[in-house]
Formats: structure tokens, sequence, C-alpha cells
């Protein structure tokens, strides 16, 4: 079952992936649902789990906003429309399994999105991941761990102090 979500993921990245790109294009002949049904078609024989991918594909689509605004803060030297589509997208599928999704373990929502950046990022991108994501997960912790009724400040590369002789290399 875990090799197949792995597929699932990757047919939901590569349906998110050209959502994205035609949105960006203005294409207003673009029908999510039509994308997602024709890749899950293409994977057929080898996805025995097509509802976890319709779930992930259109739970992303419909928090992308929300989770665009987790994003922000954690990796604020890269605005989202800067950040290469594909770990982007990667992003987005990792802090939905993190945020929304209660089935999936953190270890495992975090895993994938590095393996996935590592076939089909760059090659900074698994490192870039894994470094927001772990955040993110940090910053939800921290949210659940604090007394109601109190804001706290997420967690943030900026707010993280630097060695004086460490040297930081920007994803």
């Amino acid at each position: 079952m875990s090799a197949n979500r792995h597929l699932g993921r990757i047919v939901a990245l590569q349906t998110l992936y050209e959502e994205d790109f035609r949105r960006e294009c203005a294409d207003e002949a673009f029908k999510l649902g039509e994308v997602l049904a024709r890749n899950i078609t293409r994977y057929r024989e080898t996805i025995d789990d097509k509802q976890f991918i319709e779930q992930l594909v259109n739970g992303v689509a419909a928090r992308q906003e929300a989770i665009d605004d987790i994003i922000r803060p954690v990796a604020p030297e890269w605005p989202i429309e800067q950040i290469a589509r594909i770990d982007r997208v990667v992003l987005r599928i990792g802090v939905y399994e993190l945020i929304f999704t209660a089935n999936i373990p953190p270890k495992v929502a975090i895993n994938e999105a590095v393996e996935l950046a590592k076939a089909f990022g760059g090659d900074n991108s698994s490192k870039f991941i894994n470094g927001v994501l772990g955040t993110v997960l940090r910053n939800k912790e921290a949210e659940t761990d604090k007394p109601a009724g109190k804001k706290q400040k997420p967690i943030s590369k900026k707010s993280t102090p630097k060695k004086k002789d460490q040297t930081v290399e920007k994803t």
C-alpha cells in the first residue's frame, strides 16, 4: 500500500503541476477533474487507491490559498510565485498532508514530499522541502501545545539566529 500511495502522490503531483501551469497561462478550457481522471486512467493497472489520489488532488486544490498562507511565513526569502513550480506543488502536497489530513503520520508526509523533490525537483529541492515542512510541523506542534486563546508567532527561518561562522546556502 505504501508503494501504491507513493505512486498515487506522483499522479497527484503530475495533476497539480499541470493545474498550476495551466492556471498561470490562463487556460480557460482546463478542468481539474478531467486531468485527474486522465492521469488516473493512465496508471489504472498499477493504482489500487484512486480515492486517495482524488482526495489529495481535490484537497490541495480546494485549500491552496490556505496552504500558501502557511508556506509564506516559513519561507520568507522565497515568495510563492518565485519557488520553482515543481517545488511549490510538492510543498503544497506536503503541507496539505501535514495540516489537513489526520490519517497520514507527519514523518510519512515529510518523507514522501522529500522523495518527490528528489525525483522531480532540482539539486537542492529536497533540502528546501525538508526544511520548510519541518518548520511547518514544528509550528503545528507549537500551536497544539500552547494554552488556548493565545496566538503564537510562527517559526520562520529568519527568526532562527545564525552563528557568526555559519554559512547559509539559499535553496
